[in-house]
């Protein structure tokens, strides 16, 4: 079965991840097809840059995307543009509708970036009450 998958590179405690077409009885960092793009999960927000047509040419084929490069593809509007494309929509359309998918992922992204720091900093808060009493 062929696969798209992360390839992993970087230095230690740094990654960074080359997005591959693979067979799927390859080791990890093994011998693949073809690269779509990479990842940089070090940069806020993180990089992805991926070749959509090449993706959706071997999403066509039959290749199988793992979970973590299924969202990279939706983050990046292309399960939604291969959708849209199945349904008919013009070219224009489609263009349309992945940039405002891609802003309101972007959003999304900085919104639960806020949430989280909202959560350590009340964490932190509980944890010196609890040290006080």
């Amino acid at each position: 079965m062929v696969k798209i998958r992360l390839r992993r590179k970087g230095k230690k405690h740094y990654p960074f991840y080359d997005i591959v077409v693979v067979d799927s009885r390859v080791k990890r960092d093994g011998n693949y097809i073809e690269r779509l793009g990479y990842y940089d999960p070090n940069t806020s927000p993180s990089t992805i840059v991926i070749d959509s047509d090449r993706a959706l040419h071997w999403l066509d084929v039959g290749a199988q995307p793992t979970d973590v490069v299924r969202n990279l593809l939706s983050y990046q509007g292309i399960l939604l543009y291969r959708h849209l494309l199945r349904l008919g929509k013009s070219k224009e359309e489609i263009d349309e509708l992945v940039q405002k998918h891609k802003e309101i992922v972007l959003a999304r992204y900085f919104r639960r970036k806020e949430l989280r720091k909202k959560r350590e900093e009340a964490k932190k808060k509980q944890s010196e009450k609890e040290k006080e009493s």
